[in-house]
C-alpha cells in the first residue's frame, strides 16, 4: 500500500512539474492572413518553431477575410497580437501612429523590400517576400497566330502590335482591370503617379489615356460586357486571354490548372523605361507587446532561409531575401524575371491616407474606362 501511494505521490509531482513547465512557457499572440494552400506551409513551420524554442507557445490567430478590419480594432481595445503580419501599404498608419516596434534589419534583404516596409526612414518590419507584376503569355496563342513571343526590352508599341495580333474572336491580346494596381505600371513607365500632385501631369494622363485605349479605341482588352462575371485570371485560363498582367501569387494556380503552354516577360518599356509598383510583406511587432525579444527570435525563425524557401517552393512568393532563388524545373521557365525586375521597380508611393487616395482614383477613373 505505502509503495503504490509514493508511486502515485512520484507521478503526481511529475505531473505537476509539467504543469509548472508549460506554465512557465511564454505565449506570442501571432496574426495574418493567407490561404489555405499558404496557411498549409505556414502552420508546420510554427510547430517546428515551438519544438525548437520549448519556452515559447504560438497563438496563431488566422484572420482570413476583412484582416485590416480586425487588426484596427485589435489595436484600438489594446489587444493587438505581439506579431502582425503586415504589407506596405497599410503600415504607415501603424507607424504613423507609433503602434510598432522599430526593427533593425539585416542587410540579407532586398532593400527595396526593407524600405517599402519603412516609415520616416524607420524599419518596422522584416520582409517575407515582395510583389511585382509581369506579363504572362500563352505560348499557344501566339504559336497559333505566328507571333515571336516576347522580348524582355519589348516597348509599349510592340506590346500593341502583338496585342492587336492576338485579338479575334475568341480571345482579346491583353487584359484589363479597373483597379489602379493593374494600370500602375503604365502610369509609372510613361513618368506619372497617382498621389495628388501628380495625377493631372502629362506623364499620367497619357498614360491613363493609352490603357483606356486599350480597351475602347484598339478593342484588344475585354470591355466589363464581354468579360461578365468571368476574372481576368480565369479568362486567361479559359485561353481567351494571350497576356495577362499579374503577379507571382498566380503560379500555383497556372501550374495546376492551365491546359497550355505558358510563361512571363517582364512588363514592357514606356518613356521612362520598364516600371511596375514593389509592394512588400513581411512581419511587424506590436509596440504594446510584453514578449519583444521572444517576439524577435519567432519573427527571424519565420524570416530565416529554411523558412522562406518553403514558401517559395510552392511557386506562391518572390522571396525578399536576396540568397533565396526561385528557379526550379517547373514554370515559368523565365521565373527569374520576377527577381531581375525587383532592382527595377519601384516601391508603391505609399502615405498614410493612402487606401483613401486610392478609392478617390478609382473613383475619378470609372468614366474613363
Amino acid at each position: 500500500m505505502f509503495k503504490k501511494l509514493h508511486i502515485i505521490l512520484f507521478i503526481c509531482i511529475l505531473l505537476l512539474c509539467g504543469c509548472t513547465k508549460n506554465n512557465n512557457r511564454i505565449t506570442i499572440q501571432f496574426a495574418s492572413w493567407g490561404s489555405k494552400s499558404e496557411i498549409d506551409i505556414l502552420k508546420p513551420i510554427l510547430e517546428n518553431f515551438e519544438k525548437e524554442n520549448p519556452d515559447i507557445k504560438i497563438d496563431f490567430m488566422h484572420i482570413p477575410q476583412n484582416y485590416y478590419q480586425k487588426i484596427h480594432l485589435l489595436f484600438a481595445s489594446n489587444t493587438a497580437p505581439d506579431v502582425i503580419f503586415i504589407n506596405n501599404l497599410y503600415l504607415p498608419v501603424y507607424a504613423h501612429a507609433k503602434m510598432l516596434e522599430e526593427l533593425e534589419i539585416d542587410d540579407i534583404f532586398y532593400s527595396q523590400a526593407v524600405n517599402a516596409l519603412s516609415w520616416e526612414n524607420k524599419h518596422y518590419a522584416i520582409p517575407r517576400d515582395v510583389s511585382n507584376l509581369v506579363i504572362y503569355y500563352n505560348k499557344n496563342l501566339f504559336d497559333k497566330h505566328n507571333i515571336a513571343y516576347p522580348e524582355e526590352d519589348w516597348t509599349f508599341e510592340d506590346f500593341l502590335k502583338i496585342a492587336k495580333k492576338l485579338t479575334d474572336k475568341n480571345s482579346f491580346g491583353i487584359s484589363f482591370e479597373e483597379d489602379v494596381y493593374f494600370y500602375l505600371p503604365y502610369i509609372m513607365s510613361m513618368g506619372g503617379g497617382i498621389l495628388p500632385e501628380q495625377l493631372n501631369k502629362n506623364e499620367t494622363q497619357n498614360a491613363i489615356k493609352f490603357y483606356s485605349d486599350l480597351r475602347l479605341k484598339y478593342n484588344v482588352a475585354p470591355k466589363k460586357y464581354q468579360s461578365a462575371s468571368a476574372t481576368m485570371a480565369q479568362m486567361f485560363l479559359q485561353q481567351k486571354l494571350g497576356m495577362y498582367l499579374s503577379g507571382r501569387w498566380m503560379v500555383p494556380k497556372f501550374r495546376e490548372d492551365c491546359s497550355f503552354d505558358w510563361d512571363i516577360q517582364r512588363f514592357p518599356r514606356g518613356d521612362k523605361g520598364s516600371i511596375v509598383p514593389l509592394d512588400a510583406s513581411g512581419w511587424a511587432i506590436s509596440k504594446s507587446s510584453k514578449h519583444k525579444t521572444e517576439a524577435i527570435r519567432f519573427i527571424k525563425y519565420l524570416s530565416s532561409k529554411e523558412s522562406i524557401e518553403k514558401f517559395v517552393s510552392s511557386g506562391l512568393i518572390v522571396p525578399a531575401r536576396k540568397d533565396v532563388s526561385i528557379i526550379d524545373s517547373q514554370k515559368p521557365k523565365n521565373a527569374k524575371i520576377f527577381l531581375d525586375i525587383i532592382t527595377q521597380s519601384k516601391p508603391t508611393p505609399v502615405t498614410v491616407n493612402y487606401r483613401e487616395i486610392v478609392d478617390k482614383v478609382n473613383k475619378e477613373m470609372e468614366n474613363k474606362f
